[in-house]
């Protein structure tokens, strides 16, 4: 099988594509030969080493997300998965390939009319703004802001807040155009990415979702109402100053929160319900799978290089040839 694998940390030029012999499913796991392939910020910051825990070394293959028809089963899975179209989430490695496996309790079967393009796009995202708006303990009415709202969470982090009830749904984004577009998924305001640009914008928000962090992360503490509550779900721009907490406690009276959301805390079988559910809605046309682009597997360096200059709007899909 082909495989596109990540020989050395670095910038997309290091993603190199391999002829590999197929894998084979342990206990527990099942073959998927795979239709499309997730791209998100998350792979590029393994490729990059700036999460070295998730793999990076010679001979790694990148890739957490796929989906495709089940080819073969490990020992102690249900051999009715067999035939059946999927969206698997394949740990820390191995889904930029034409074959993948996964362990079985992440499988979500998928709905006849969900492309394997969309699933890969909502598929991880979606579960994780879902869970990130819980953490969050988002309620009806209240106001939302979405800081870096162009990206495959924050597209949907910004529908499933419209469709929750958010009195207003605010985005941080770098452009007009994609402010517009954010509008159609159920934005109510757009702003810069410093949080400027939209007077008629709520003046503090009752919860933030930050996808960016960074070095302006502080700045967006004094954007949180009373008893506000901000959720870091990504650190695309990097880690925040070593200080940042102290901006919280000098609005100690403000009673606002600052936590982290990973879906490695959330139990399996939530997950899966939860995106299970997210793909009937989208079969439904209640939410939006926005696919920048499906490329082939053999142009992952230019998927990535796409990211790198910012020019995906939701996310990029990688296909592999049926076979």
């Amino acid at each position: 099988m082909k495989a596109v694998m990540v020989q050395e940390f670095g910038g997309p030029e290091v993603l190199t594509v391999a002829d590999l012999p197929d894998p084979r499913p342990a206990a527990g796991q099942v073959l998927i030969t795979t239709e499309a392939i997730g791209v998100g910020g998350l792979d590029a910051l393994i490729r990059s080493g700036a999460l070295a825990t998730y793999g990076g070394t010679p001979g790694h293959i990148l890739g957490i997300e796929v989906a495709g028809t089940v080819t073969e089963v490990g020992e102690g899975v249900d051999t009715a998965w067999v035939g059946r179209r999927v969206w698997a989430h394949t740990g820390e490695s191995g889904g930029y390939a034409e074959r993948a496996v996964a362990s079985a309790e992440t499988l979500v079967a998928l709905p006849t009319d969900l492309s394997a393009a969309a699933a890969v796009t909502l598929g991880s995202s979606a579960m994780v703004a879902h869970f990130a708006l819980r953490h969050a303990h988002f309620e009806p009415g209240e106001s939302v802001l979405v800081r870096g709202a162009a990206g495959g969470i924050g597209v949907m982090a910004v529908q499933l807040a419209a469709r929750g009830g958010a009195g207003a749904v605010a985005v941080t984004t770098s452009s007009a155009e994609r402010g517009e577009r954010l509008r159609e998924l159920g934005a109510t305001h757009v702003l810069d990415r410093l949080g400027r640009g939209a007077p008629d914008a709520p003046a503090d928000y009752d919860v933030i979702l930050d996808i960016v962090v960074g070095a302006d992360l502080p700045s967006f503490f004094a954007r949180l109402a009373p008893n506000g509550r901000m959720v870091a779900v990504g650190a695309m721009a990097g880690m925040p100053p070593a200080d940042f907490g102290m901006e919280l406690v000098a609005a100690f009276r403000k009673s606002m929160s600052f936590a982290t959301f990973s879906a490695d805390t959330v139990p399996a079988a939530e997950r899966r319900a939860a995106t299970t559910e997210l793909f009937t809605a989208a079969s439904r046309g209640e939410l939006k799978a926005v696919v920048h682009e499906a490329l082939p597997l053999e142009q992952a360096v230019l998927a990535h290089q796409k990211m790198e200059a910012g020019e995906v709007f939701g996310r990029i899909a990688l296909t592999a040839p049926r076979s």
